[in-house]
């Protein structure tokens, strides 16, 4: 049986985009297959699902892979994980369909 995989993008303004892109990174790379740099991040998680992020001067920016069961409690982590981060201030999260 085959899962419909889901593909999502989010667009998150923020000055500090490669900080929380790293710190996402490291924080999962005990647990998670991660490639990352200051600019680029990708983690790999079991189930078809990886996260790429890519950080720009004015925004962080993120691709969700995941099977469509799975999406919605997915875009909740990443969004709460990074939440956690920027603490320090108010991010909007804005998951579309790509």
């Amino acid at each position: 049986m085959s899962q419909t995989v889901i593909l999502s993008t989010c667009r998150v303004a923020t000055a500090h985009a490669s900080r929380y892109l790293q710190q996402l990174c490291k924080h999962w790379a005990h647990k998670f297959e991660v490639e990352f740099d200051p600019s680029r991040g990708r983690i790999a998680m079991p189930e078809n699902r990886t996260v790429t992020l890519a950080a720009t001067p004015g925004a962080l920016e993120i691709r969700l892979e995941a099977p469509e069961e799975t999406t919605a409690h997915m875009r909740h982590i990443v969004d709460s994980h990074i939440a956690r981060f920027a603490f320090r201030e108010e991010l909007a999260f804005d998951w579309q369909p790509a």
